[in-house]
């Protein structure tokens, strides 16, 4: 199962009005997706919601490991010579 997005047959049904510049839009990247309509929208859809989802998570620490973590969080960051030089190198656009 990919995103939430499962093989069973899809008997639910959502109805959407939808201006005909945002259904272009959706039209032309199925299209280059190789998809239909409706599969692209319900993949993107299903994307967009588990990152929603997944940002909220919400996780609890004891005090003492509340403090470990902001201890981490406040050290200067370590010498990274290849992210330096990632960093710092142009890139092939520019």
């Amino acid at each position: 199962m990919l995103l939430g997005i499962s093989s069973e047959k899809r008997i639910g049904k959502i109805n959407i009005r939808i201006d005909p510049s945002s259904r272009d839009l959706i039209d032309r990247a199925a299209i280059l997706a190789g998809k239909t309509r409706s599969a692209f929208m319900i993949e993107a859809s299903a994307k967009l919601a588990e990152e929603m989802i997944l940002d909220q998570k919400v996780f609890t620490l004891r005090q003492e490991q509340w403090d470990k973590f902001n201890e981490m969080l406040n050290q200067p960051p370590s010498v990274n010579k290849k992210l330096k030089k990632l960093l710092m190198t142009k890139s092939p656009w520019e």
